[in-house]
């Protein structure tokens, strides 16, 4: 069977040819637009490799099976780029907002954010999205012209804002990481993102929704008939029960989350395409300018989505067997936050050099940045060295 042909571009996808350009010049790529050398260097940079030992619900220990950060990405990223295609956007960007969307997820989880927010509470908080933006910007040290990726700004700006505005009526106070760097480059925060900035977001949804369905299927924490009472999932398994009468075991679970990820991937293009069509951008820009999100589920599959992360919240992320070991965690991480601040010499030398003639929050800063780059393993090595903890 022949492969489904890329939509024709559409009017209001970005364009590597028309983008704003990186902090600092540099020459073009050759044969790679400006979107794809963004991807490529994410996918080259020491964050991204060391996402495949940090954890998405169950910590590395728990079996090779489950998602860690790392393949989790790799599963945005194929629906990141699956949307895309249909919708004639450019794939390259999509990629490199679903490659870096997680990139700075401190260890253990949203356990570990939770922790590490608190700890930071006085010098500015933490939140993992601004992270990501730190991590590529300075964080990433590879290139003697500058410090982090120098990506492009469409990229930048689809990392601190996939998921709506950041500055207007209802916003947060801007997490440290972004009001920094806003002092230096434009990034438009008071904007909705590029539809491929949008794209990336609704494929962590669906990636998020189907994969944590099947790790906690694995993990024996409910059941097909359980999931058969929700409304989205509930239709799936009847189409399965009826085209395939008897199926059960892991083909039976591999089967629901394949035909879940068609059918959202197949709501989200359509609603999309129909908003476009009432909406009538003409531009990248004039997406960032309609007030409302162009990328979405139709209300029907909304409510059968939402149905999913309302099922998942009390039973699998805070089922007590996760939170039995979330609760370990972030122990280690407020032990190591301790640690670091009372005795700066328990760090690397590399983290620990021009120490003294910091601020208190910018040494708490810098200890922040370290810890969120640790994986899990390296996390509970570093918990273990310093309060000889190997059995925790």
């Amino acid at each position: 069977m022949a492969l489904a042909a890329a939509e024709p571009r559409a009017d209001w996808a970005a364009r590597a040819e028309e983008s704003r350009g990186r902090l600092v010049a540099e020459p073009p790529g050759g044969s790679r637009s400006a979107f794809r050398r963004d991807a490529d260097r994410i996918i080259h940079s020491s964050a991204f490799r060391r996402l495949a030992y940090k954890t998405q619900v169950f910590t590395y220990h728990e079996g090779d099976h489950y998602r860690t950060r790392l393949t989790h990405t790799l599963e945005v990223v194929q629906v990141a780029r699956s949307i895309a295609r249909a919708l004639g956007l450019d794939e390259d960007l999509a990629e490199a907002l679903a490659l870096a969307h997680d990139l700075g997820h401190p260890p253990f989880a949203h356990a570990g954010e939770r922790v590490l927010h608190a700890c930071m509470a006085s010098y500015g908080g933490f939140d993992h999205n601004a992270q990501s933006l730190r991590v590529v910007t300075r964080l990433e040290n590879r290139y003697p012209g500058f410090d982090g990726l120098n990506l492009s700004w469409e990229t930048l700006e689809g990392i601190v804002k996939h998921n709506g505005p950041l500055t207007g009526p209802g916003c947060k106070p801007l997490p440290h990481a972004i009001a920094e760097h806003v002092e230096t480059q434009d990034l438009w925060l008071g904007s909705w993102p590029s539809a491929e900035a949008q794209v990336a977001a609704i494929a962590d949804d669906i990636a998020y929704d189907v994969h944590d369905l099947d790790d906690g299927l694995r993990a024996g924490m409910f059941t097909v008939e359980e999931l058969a009472a929700l409304p989205l999932v509930g239709e799936v398994i009847a189409g399965i029960a009826a085209d395939w009468p008897g199926l059960v075991g892991s083909r039976l679970v591999h089967e629901v989350g394949r035909r879940m990820i068609t059918l959202l991937i197949d709501d989200a293009v359509a609603e999309t395409r129909r908003r476009a069509a009432e909406l009538a951008p003409a531009s990248a820009d004039d997406v960032r300018r309609l007030g409302r999100a162009l990328v979405g589920f139709s209300p029907e599959r909304a409510v059968g989505e939402r149905a999913i992360k309302d099922f998942l919240f009390p039973r699998m992320y805070r089922h007590p067997r996760v939170m039995s070991e979330m609760d370990a965690a972030g122990r280690v991480v407020r032990d190591l936050f301790g640690g670091y601040m009372a005795d700066s010499f328990t760090l690397p030398v590399e983290w620990r050099a021009g120490m003294d003639g910091r601020t208190e929050e910018e040494r708490a800063r810098r200890i922040a940045d370290f810890i969120a780059g640790q994986t899990d393993r390296y996390a509970l090595a570093e918990h273990a060295r310093l309060f000889d903890s190997a059995n925790l």
